[in-house]
């Protein structure tokens, strides 16, 4: 009975590291990432310091949190820099002429949230490549923004309560992060516990199956659109607040950092599969990783190279790994 419950346990330790070796792998990275900086820079583990990280991974995180949604359905979003460029842009213009800085909060997430229903629509429902409709609306949005701002900073004045989104502190936490934390939270509960994540695991497993039980596959394509907008009006929203100022050249290679991220947390891009926490982690590590270059006199340019290869290896490991993982499962059901 010994050996028996020793093979057992030993059976669900197998399983659980199977199961969530994408998260491990990357949290494992993450620690590693953390030990180094701190040994390479002597501020890098102030308190100061790792309040600042989370302030400006604040955005990211946000965004990535819905475009692990995306991900998951097999779709991405390319557009999501342009799209926080021009909530941060418009988001200026609107209270530089007068309008109250609430009003304004609300009319950018309805406008990030109608970008995304737009690109959604031409994705779920036209059959055009997510990457052709992101692709697009990359370049469509940046131009939009650099027209109305004709490629000049607007400084935004006289609005302490909306500084206050993107300086402001609760128990000396940044506000900024504090927001992120709730949407990641809120994210993984939608995810894991309610029948609408579901429905996005299973729409990016297989569509056509998802559509013949019954689900609405092409309204969940769309939807996961709408949510990536309405997050990267919140991002830009929170740039704006902490910059003073809205830009069109804000959120540049934003989109590169945030499919770093989603991607090297473990979601698949073959859709399906992803997770909320990996997103957590690998959000916090580019963050670091940028941070510590900094701290160490590296060129901050040397960090696009960074970023780059992080997400090469990233999807060659998360490849090696579900195919392993799903030998491995196999092997065991054999």
């Amino acid at each position: 009975m010994t050996a028996y419950t020793e093979r057992g346990r030993g059976s669900r330790i197998a399983d659980f590291f199977g199961e969530h070796a994408q998260v491990l792998s990357i949290a494992i990275f993450f620690l590693a990432c953390m030990i180094f900086f701190s040994i390479g820079s002597e501020t890098f583990f102030t308190l100061g310091n790792i309040l600042n990280i989370v302030r400006q991974a604040a955005p990211i995180l946000i965004v990535a949190i819905a475009m692990t949604f995306v991900i998951i359905t097999g779709g991405i979003d390319l557009s999501v820099g342009s799209q926080v460029a021009l909530v941060n842009a418009v988001a200026a213009i609107v209270i530089a002429m007068g309008v109250p800085w609430p009003s304004v909060v609300i009319g950018m997430i309805v406008l990030g949230g109608f970008m995304g229903l737009v690109q959604g629509w031409f994705v779920a429902y036209q059959g055009i490549p997510a990457f052709i409709v992101t692709l697009a609306g990359l370049s469509i949005l940046r131009g939009l923004a650099l027209y109305l701002t004709q490629g000049y900073s607007i400084p935004i004045k006289d609005a302490p309560g909306f500084f206050a989104l993107g300086r402001g502190e609760i128990l000396s936490f940044p506000i900024p992060a504090v927001i992120a934390v709730i949407i990641a939270i809120l994210g993984y509960v939608v995810i894991t516990a309610t029948k609408y994540g579901r429905q996005v695991v299973a729409v990016g497993s297989n569509m056509e199956a998802a559509r013949r039980v019954g689900m609405p596959a092409k309204w969940i394509i769309a939807s996961v659109y709408i949510i990536s907008g309405v997050a990267c009006a919140v991002a830009g929203l929170l740039i704006a607040a902490r910059l003073g100022s809205g830009s069109s050249n804000a959120a540049v290679g934003f989109e590169l950092q945030v499919i770093a991220a989603v991607v090297l947390g473990g979601t698949s891009l073959m859709g399906g599969r992803g997770t909320i926490l990996g997103t957590v982690l690998g959000t916090l590590t580019i963050a670091v990783i940028g941070n510590g270059l900094i701290l160490m006199h590296i060129s901050p340019f040397f960090t696009q190279i960074v970023t780059g290869a992080i997400i090469l290896v990233a999807i060659w490991l998360n490849t090696r790994i579900f195919t392993a993982n799903f030998h491995f499962r196999l092997g065991r059901k054999g």
